[in-house]
């Protein structure tokens, strides 16, 4: 008999326990014989009693392969009349991700790697041999070495992931304060514009004048380095006033979200202890910040920032140096209690000067969208500002929607742009245009989807950049960038990048150790973006920033950020997530300890875990599984206990009662086995059905966004888990299914189903198609995308077919021309923009509509007479030059059309427009050949 009589043996080696080489080498010994007494049993067996989970990705049970050949086989055997001469044989395929061949060639071994091409490349696979070297080396030198200090890298690679990654050294003002760089800026343009709000502006100069005047009125409060000073504003001009105010006073701010409930507020305001409170205004009883102080034993001083100086008042700027405290930002705690991020001056100019990533300059106009108690403001303020460039601040209802988001964009002139990447995948396809006009939009606070992140690249319109942007507060707003634009076509997911100026990121494994290229490790984070530590928290500090091994410079530290990741070939990092339970949520960092420790804190509640589940793709929300110490509470009423400690983003959509939580056998909680949350863990109302139209139209748009299966006419949108994006959704599908439209604000102001269905009925369906029509006599000036666009054209015409959008539909069936070409002509008739061209007078470019009349020639080309492989190459030959033929934007028309016959039966349509007149329009073409013919068909 001649056979394969070999079989495979599934070994188990655990390489934990502070094990050395001598002692795992005894434990592989004994794991190997006992596994001998059972090498008999056909693995196939093994794999029918274990049920492993099958996966067509891997191999069941083991994905790795050792082969030691010491049969002696090869060579020459020689046998009476014949000559035996062994062969090498490579596999072109192999079964598992890693195969390893060991064969004993005399004194030596011979290593023999097959990988699966389509998990591993060529380089990674020479590093896994090159590892494997280094380890048995090290191994054979001391048998006494700890396995978890064998090297994994020689010193040239270390050194690469050490310091070659991490050179990121550039010039930045590293020895003075924000309010001074900001003043030497005031010094070069103080005319300039540095904050626009709507139809409000100051320049530098009075933006400089009212905080320096604001910083004398605060000075005898007490304002010695580093005193906080509360700030309860919304975004406004007033906000960045006093921002800038405190700082020159010598005080650090602390921007608080008047949204937050008053409990939240005044946790926030006894952990900081201010000095003063800044709020715009008389603060109403009812307010949440003037609850907060009428419950403090011992209330700060309230200070209006929108009363007048007085007429004698002069105004105060205190020198300071990068050491001192610039302001105090709080994320969630997984103690319970929030953490306050201590943050310097020279943290913020190494985040807003040269940093590398997005070079401001005097012509920027960078939006300020986010909240200024989110760690976003921190750029969004201070990068315009110190550069010479201006702030455009966006309404909150101008952020909640699309389209009010793009108006404002435009309105500002803005030309960079923050965003978190759920609102960056949720606005995308609406905002095309908009985006076109930035230079720098970026993106972050979760992982970048990279077929959004693509449509956004390949439309017309585009940003200049597209960046991915992450950090920690800690690490004062951005650590690492990452430019979209270098992304692979078909990549699986989106690097978080390479450190920027002034930054290091290290990734270090359970000892501190440099993990090599392609290896999972924590990143911790270095340089001089390094935040000073948590408010009064020292045990923490200590805890999570510790001393930089790697720097030569004396106090150094590194902040470990707990989130995992590895090194591309490139320099370039990918996220791997956590390595404990933090959250990120719609941008925010959540420690699920402190929504825990305030359930445990509820009556009738003895045990308390909070997860993110996702049950549809992109949509996470927060649930909490509690087990009752008696009766169970209702989950609303644990919602509302929750919602007056909690800010909106941290409270539970749904709450799931446990008779125990699911445990390991090692005693932690299963989260695998957690129960995925029924309608009975909802924060519902007493059900009652929807009435009417209205109610049982917006029940079913409710259902369908929330995920749940009946909404009741007395239900609240945000106790069923509803926030701000999905609110945004709402109105999307109430304008899209009903065609009526639904103020954002109605929703926020009557969240019960059917107080909003009334509003809803009480809208005019026709609202928006009944506007104004404006005078077409006077002068009609171009909107700032068709600026750009046309200013792109007269400087470089013959790269204006980047801007063309062109439609190509194979029409198959009966078709009847004439009538395909009255459609066309209808729809120029009908719509302005398609006859529409753009000419120069007076040195001002102006718009130009030709009349309904102005027809649309639709030309025509037969190729029936030729081959089907010369048809298509004609067709290819065709389709390219009609879509890259020059506009002329004066002359027009700024619309082309050719019909090509390929047959009695088939045809291709070929249309081509401007994007300086339309944007998309191709899908109402589609449309439209839809319904020229009951016999048409129509096949892209």
């Amino acid at each position: 008999m001649i056979g394969f009589f070999v079989n495979t043996l599934a070994l188990r080696v655990r390489l934990g326990d502070g094990l050395d080489v001598a002692q795992l080498l005894a434990q592989v010994k004994a794991s190997t014989l006992d596994a001998y007494a059972h090498q008999d049993v056909p693995f196939e067996q093994v794999v029918e009693v274990l049920k492993p989970q099958r996966s067509l990705g891997h191999s069941p049970v083991f994905q790795v392969t050792l082969a030691m050949n010491n049969s002696g086989a090869g060579g020459t055997v020689q046998l009476p009349g014949l000559t035996l001469e062994g062969m090498e044989h490579v596999s072109p395929t192999t079964p598992f991700d890693l195969a390893l061949s060991v064969t004993e060639a005399g004194s030596s071994v011979a290593l023999d790697l097959s990988y699966a091409t389509d998990l591993f490349d060529r380089a990674t696979a020479d590093r896994l041999l090159l590892q494997l070297r280094l380890v048995l080396g090290a191994m054979a030198a001391d048998a006494r070495q700890a396995i978890a200090r064998l090297p994994l890298m020689d010193e040239a690679e270390r050194d690469r992931v050490v310091s070659g990654f991490n050179r990121t050294a550039r010039s930045y003002p590293d020895d003075c304060a924000i309010h001074q760089v900001f003043e030497a800026q005031v010094a070069r343009r103080p005319d300039a514009t540095a904050i626009v709000c709507g139809a409000q502006s100051l320049s530098y100069g009075e933006l400089d004048r009212q905080a320096g005047l604001l910083a004398a009125r605060l000075a005898p409060h007490g304002l010695a380095p580093d005193t906080p000073v509360a700030i309860c504003m919304e975004r406004s001009i007033e906000s960045v006033v006093a921002m800038l105010a405190v700082l020159k006073a010598g005080g650090a701010y602390v921007p608080l979200d008047p949204a937050y409930p008053a409990a939240r507020l005044a946790q926030l305001l006894a952990s900081c202890a201010p000095a003063a409170v800044l709020a715009c205004g008389a603060q109403p009883l009812e307010s949440a910040l003037a609850q907060a102080l009428q419950s403090m034993a011992a209330a700060p001083l309230l200070v209006d920032v929108s009363q007048a100086p007085a007429p004698d008042a002069r105004a105060l700027s205190i020198a300071a140096g990068p050491r001192q405290l610039a302001y105090v930002i709080y994320t969630s705690g997984s103690t319970g209690e929030p953490k306050g991020v201590m943050v310097e001056h020279g943290n913020v100019l190494r985040l807003a000067v040269n940093g590398g990533y997005a070079e401001l300059g005097a012509t920027d106009r960078v939006a300020h969208c986010s909240s200024p108690a989110f760690d976003a403001a921190t750029w969004e303020i201070w990068a315009p500002l110190l550069n010479g460039a201006a702030i455009v601040i966006i309404a909150r209802d101008d952020v909640l929607s699309p389209q009010r988001l793009g108006a404002a964009l435009e309105h500002g002139k803005a030309t960079a742009l923050w965003m978190t990447a759920g609102l960056f995948h949720q606005y995308a396809a609406q905002m095309t245009a908009s985006f076109g006009q930035l230079r720098y939009l970026l993106v972050g606070g979760d992982v970048v989807e990279p077929a959004v992140a693509a449509r956004v690249l390949a439309a017309p319109l585009r940003p200049g950049r597209l960046i991915n942007g992450y950090g920690p507060t800690e690490g004062t707003t951005f650590t690492t960038t990452y430019d979209i634009g270098e992304l692979a076509a078909g990549a699986r997911s989106i690097p978080i990048g390479r450190p920027i100026g002034n930054t290091q990121v290290y990734i270090l494994d359970a000892l501190l150790q440099p993990v090599p290229v392609g290896v999972v490790g924590e990143l911790y984070i270095g340089g001089a973006g390094v935040a000073r530590g948590y408010l009064n928290q020292p045990d923490l500090t200590a805890e999570r920033f510790v001393n930089d091994p790697f720097s030569a410079q004396a106090g150094a530290r590194l902040y470990r950020s707990g989130d995992q990741g590895r090194w591309r070939e490139d320099g370039a990092i990918e996220y791997l997530g956590r390595n404990d339970f933090q959250l990120k949520l719609r941008g925010f960092r959540i420690e699920p300890g402190e929504i825990e420790a305030r359930l445990r804190a509820c009556a009738g509640v003895r045990e308390a875990l909070v997860v993110a589940r996702e049950e549809r793709a992109g949509h996470k929300r927060l649930v909490a599984y509690i087990v009752a110490d008696g009766v169970a509470p209702a989950a609303a009423q644990l919602r509302a206990e929750l919602a007056q400690h909690l800010a909106e983003y941290m409270l539970p959509a749904a709450f799931v009662v446990l008779e125990r939580l699911p445990l390991t056998p090692n005693g932690k909680v299963d989260r695998q086995a957690l129960p995925a949350p029924d309608a009975g863990a909802l924060a519902s109302r007493e059900y009652q059905a929807p009435r009417g139209e209205s109610e049982a139209a917006m029940a079913a748009i409710w259902q369908t966004l929330l995920g749940v299966p009946r909404v009741g006419r007395h239900d609240h949108f945000f106790e069923l888990g509803g926030h701000s994006l999905l609110a945004v959704q709402v109105v999307s599908q109430v304008r899209a299914r009903l065609g009526m439209e639904l103020a954002l604000r109605h929703l926020f102001e009557s969240p019960v189903l059917a107080d909003c269905a009334a509003a809803l009925a009480a809208a005019d369906p026709t609202a928006q198609a009944a506007m104004e029509l404006a005078d077409r006599a006077g002068k009609l000036p171009l909107s700032w995308s068709q600026q750009r666009l046309w200013f792109l054209d007269r400087l470089d015409r013959a790269a204006g077919a980047a801007y063309h959008i062109p439609v190509a539909l194979r029409l198959c069936g009966e078709l009847d021309a004439e009538a395909l070409a009255h459609s066309l002509d209808r729809i120029v008739a009908r719509h302005e923009n398609l006859r529409t061209t753009f000419v120069l007078e007076q040195d001002e470019a102006l718009q130009r509509i030709a009349p309904a009349t102005a027809g649309f020639a639709l030309q025509r080309q037969d190729l029936g007479g030729l081959a089907a492989a010369e048809q298509e190459a004609a067709l290819a030959t065709l389709a390219a030059e009609e879509a890259a033929a020059p506009f002329d934007l004066a002359a027009g028309p700024l619309i082309r059309g050719r019909l090509l016959r390929l047959g009695p039966q088939e045809h291709v349509l070929l249309v081509t427009m401007h994007h300086i007149v339309s944007d998309g329009w191709s899908i109402g073409v589609g449309a439209a050949c839809c319904a020229w013919g009951r016999r048409n068909t129509c096949c892209w």
